[in-house]
């Protein structure tokens, strides 16, 4: 069918601009955790974002991880996350967050 994406298809992205067009579509083969997290949370799905890398034990997932709880408002879990991820407790437009973490998953 025209327009649809087929999960076995999708060659894995490179760039920014290819990731934040995965929102809403088909999630493609070959993403890590945090990838599909960070598309689950664009989707409006924080709890299924949670459920992706809620058992993932990296750095990249503790990053996500943090994000997903700063963003619900749970500041305490998230500094806690930040610390396991070795990254400074985020601040400032979600949005903008979402996009580096996205960017450095690349």
């Amino acid at each position: 069918m025209p327009g649809t994406v087929s999960r076995s298809t999708v060659e894995p992205v490179s760039s920014i601009e290819e990731f934040e067009q995965l929102v809403g579509r088909p999630e493609p083969a070959g993403l890590t955790a945090p990838q599909r997290a960070l598309l689950r949370d664009a989707d409006g799905e924080w709890d299924r974002a949670h459920e992706a890398v809620q058992d993932d034990g990296s750095a990249e997932g503790a990053w996500v991880h943090a994000y997903l709880h700063r963003k619900d408002g749970d500041l305490g879990n998230a500094a806690y996350w930040y610390r396991r991820a070795g990254k400074p407790v985020g601040k400032g437009d979600s949005a903008a967050e979402w996009r580096a973490i996205a960017q450095a998953l690349l």
